[in-house]
């Protein structure tokens, strides 16, 4: 999948894209109450096409700038005219190696 073929409120079976950028670390809480972290992240596919990633929790560690990722089984939203895409809570992301 490329970037050029994500549609908002959609489903994101695998794309692989190289972050270009990691933004501020955001705590929230959730509906539920709980306490999480949030980050958003510019990346690229192989195109050049960019795209926004909203990291959660655990993955904001993972990624570093110039990581190539992968994310499989995730969301595609559009928030403020832009797209995100997010592995979320039933996804995948991986960092390539």
């Amino acid at each position: 999948m490329k970037v050029k073929d994500l549609r908002p409120e959609s489903k994101v079976d695998t794309i692989s894209l190289t972050i270009t950028s990691k933004g501020d670390v955001r705590e929230f809480t959730s509906r539920s109450g709980s306490v999480g972290k949030v980050c958003d992240c510019k990346a690229k596919d192989e195109d050049g096409e960019e795209v926004q990633i909203t990291l959660w929790n655990e993955e904001i560690e993972r990624v570093r700038p110039n990581d190539r990722v992968t994310i499989s089984n995730g969301w595609v939203r559009e928030w403020r005219g832009n797209l995100q895409v997010s592995a979320g809570r039933y996804g995948r992301l991986e960092v390539l190696k």
